[in-house]
């Protein structure tokens, strides 16, 4: 058994406070050294395998790690958002922590609800299935759509790197200057079909601002439409999203080939100030509602989404990793290159608050709506 005067030093007593310490035989001290020396290894070993304790991993990192992360599209290869998928698929697996391989699987079919239908009833809930879907697909239910079998409120939404804004589009001939002038003339617009995006603008405005566009069918797509505007087929379009005009007819405006009459979205654009703003024009609360709720595809832009259920701090990783792609320098250039608008990101919480406050809507506006989409 140790002396008091051993104990004494091992403790690390001070002499002036503790009077035996003084009495410490000078040849216990260099056990008392070695006893210090391994104490402090053993705190020393601790530390480093608390360090690299499974507490201290990163299980995010840890999952993602030699995987593949397929990136659903909900339209065929060669088109916009397309071209997107692949531009962040190319990017996202650097900011994701395990830098998955990230791989682009186009699903179209039934204007993206074939994808979103999947994303929801069908994929993997692990975060390793994402998709890239039109903005109008997640509304679908809200307006109606019985093909639309998901619910867009229990989806992880991820972000978007930009939203849109539409304008009513009419060739410089046309003797309409004005919404006064859109309301006191008939004006012949282009659309696809009765149930295209541009059709059913076409009834909102007419509907909520009492313009009179007349909507003349066949014309497979906006760059048709803007071709037959052109040749004077048509006085305009109902729904040209300024990113597409500045990507197809980047002169129209400037050299006031074109000239925009109204636009409509989530906010005004700043190249366009003199433009009147449709939410503005609108005093009726439950037309500025039903405005919100028709808006909130626009307020998407081109969205990121994952299943239901994947665990929280994989969707909180793929959203940080999707934002710092949007910021990454090279991506960004690679953007400018290809032509895909990066003008202002939103985050995954703030598309999941423009489709909840959608969902929201009063049942008078849903039925509204829903007779605009299904006239």
């Amino acid at each position: 058994m140790a002396s008091e005067q051993n104990i004494g030093v091992i403790a690390g007593l001070d002499p002036a406070i503790h009077p035996f310490a003084k009495k410490m035989d000078p040849r216990v001290k260099p056990a008392a050294d070695a006893v210090a020396f391994w104490v402090g290894a053993l705190l020393l070993l601790a530390l480093f395998v608390a360090f690299l304790s499974p507490a201290n991993a990163d299980p995010v990192a840890d999952f993602y790690k030699g995987k593949t992360v397929a990136l659903v599209v909900g339209s065929p290869a060669g088109g916009g958002y397309d071209a997107m998928a692949r531009a962040i698929s190319r990017f996202i697996g650097r900011h994701l922590p395990g830098n998955p391989t990230v791989v682009v699987r186009n699903m179209p079919g039934a204007g993206g609800m074939l994808a979103m239908n999947y994303i929801f009833n069908a994929a993997e809930r692990d975060g390793t299935v994402l998709l890239a879907c039109q903005n109008n697909t997640p509304l679908e239910p809200l307006f109606g759509t019985k093909q639309a079998r998901y619910d867009a409120t229990k989806l992880n939404w991820l972000g978007t790197p930009s939203f849109e804004v539409a304008m009513v589009l009419l060739w410089h001939t046309v003797p309409v200057n004005s919404v006064a002038d859109l309301k006191a003339k008939e004006t012949q617009v282009g659309a696809s079909g009765s149930n295209s995006t541009p059709a059913f603008y076409a009834r909102l405005l007419n509907a909520t601002l009492g313009t009179r566009m007349k909507l003349i069918g066949g014309y497979p797509g906006q760059n048709d439409a803007l071709l037959a505007m052109e040749r004077g087929e048509l006085d305009g379009y109902p729904s040209v999203f300024e990113s597409a005009l500045t990507s197809t007819r980047p002169t129209w405006i400037a050299e006031k080939l074109a000239k925009p009459i109204v636009q409509y979205g989530p906010e005004r654009l700043r190249t366009l100030p003199d433009v009147p703003f449709a939410p503005d024009l609108v005093t009726n609360e439950d037309d500025k509602l039903l405005m919100q709720a028709a808006f909130a595809p626009l307020a998407l832009g081109r969205p990121l989404v994952a299943p239901p259920d994947v665990p929280a701090d994989r969707v909180t990783a793929i959203r940080k990793a999707l934002a710092d792609t949007f910021a990454d320098p090279e991506f960004l250039a690679e953007g400018q290159r290809m032509g895909i608008a990066v003008n202002d990101p939103r985050t995954g919480e703030q598309l999941r608050d423009v489709i909840a406050r959608a969902y929201q809507s009063p049942p008078q506006v849903v039925a509204r709506l829903q007779k605009l989409n299904n006239p």
